[in-house]
């Protein structure tokens, strides 16, 4: 596998993702000397770690930004042809226990979705992986009234996480974030507090962003680059 060194700057990173733009996820493979897989099935995460590889990220598994040094977040979006998104996006582990003191402005949440480089990928399953294209990367910041949805969304699903009602949770509530199980199947638990401060196991958690929200965003996108268009 060839090794991209980290992008020196903003201008660098976004001169990389340009460059594929209108690819496919074959080309950039073989680029790096990868073997394209030939479904998603067994390494869901493929097409991120490619990208992350082609871009030069270098957060791993690691709780901060895929490009800490310039403070951006890296998201991968599968869109169907239409450019909707097809999925939900995955944004950090929630915190089940250990949370006393975590405030918006503390929570890897914020600190997740404060710039993020969003690139959309064809995801349609008749399209097969190799073939399916890169999009134009989009340079996103939260507007002041985005984040304070996402931080009342945050808010009020932590809140009941600290008084032990994880169980209850469901992923129709926050209007762009969103709590859902996070873990490769269901055996697999972790620590939380119940209602009556008993310690339960629980399958993990994670924060994920709504397919609406990333709609929203891919169409501003657009109307910036085409203000006659959208979706």
């Amino acid at each position: 596998m060839n090794i991209q060194s980290p992008p020196k700057n903003e201008l660098e990173l976004m001169q990389r993702a340009r460059l594929i733009a209108g690819y496919n996820l074959s080309d950039v493979a073989n680029r790096m000397s990868l073997t394209v897989p030939q479904n998603l099935q067994k390494q869901k995460g493929w097409v991120g770690m490619l990208l992350e590889c082609y871009l030069g990220a270098n957060a791993g598994s690691k709780a901060e930004q895929d490009f800490a040094h310039l403070g951006i977040e890296l998201k991968t979006l599968p869109v169907n042809r239409y450019g909707y998104p097809l999925e939900t996006t995955f944004v950090s582990v929630a915190p089940l226990v250990a949370n006393h003191g975590i405030t918006w402005e503390t929570s890897h949440v914020k600190n997740k979705l404060s710039k993020v480089l969003w690139i959309p990928v064809e995801g349609e399953r008749a399209i097969p992986l190799a073939l399916r294209r890169i999009g134009m990367p989009i340079l996103w910041q939260p507007t002041a009234k985005q984040e304070l949805q996402l931080k009342n969304d945050w808010q009020e699903l932590m809140d009941m996480i600290v008084l032990g009602k994880i169980e209850r949770i469901t992923a129709r509530q926050g209007q762009y974030l969103q709590i859902r199980p996070k873990a490769a199947n269901g055996k697999a638990l972790t620590p939380a507090y119940n209602e009556n401060g008993e310690l339960i196991m629980t399958r993990p958690r994670g924060f994920y962003l709504k397919k609406p929200f990333t709609a929203q965003i891919l169409s501003d996108f657009l109307v910036q680059i085409h203000p006659q268009q959208s979706f």
